[in-house]
């Protein structure tokens, strides 16, 4: 699946963003015209992507990181 502008476009600003929330989600409604829900959504897809790796290898492979570590967290959680 080759990245479309938006999937480049939503990466980028990713990158810009990094772990800012509360004014990330405001700009996420201002600059990208999307819900935040939306956004992580869509991100979550694109970073699957081989093509996003190769766009921004160290933030795909961050985020990948970040979203088994939430996942792990759920998981534990649901365990106890």
């Amino acid at each position: 699946m080759a990245l479309s502008d938006r999937d480049r476009s939503l990466l980028d600003f990713e990158a810009r963003w990094g772990a800012h929330s509360g004014a990330k989600e405001e700009a996420v409604r201002a600059e990208l015209d999307l819900s935040p829900a939306r956004y992580y959504q869509l991100l979550g897809r694109i970073i699957d992507s081989p093509d996003a790796v190769s766009h921004d290898p160290m933030l795909v492979h961050r985020l990948r990181r970040m979203r088994a570590a939430a996942e792990r967290s759920r998981t534990d959680r649901a365990a106890m």
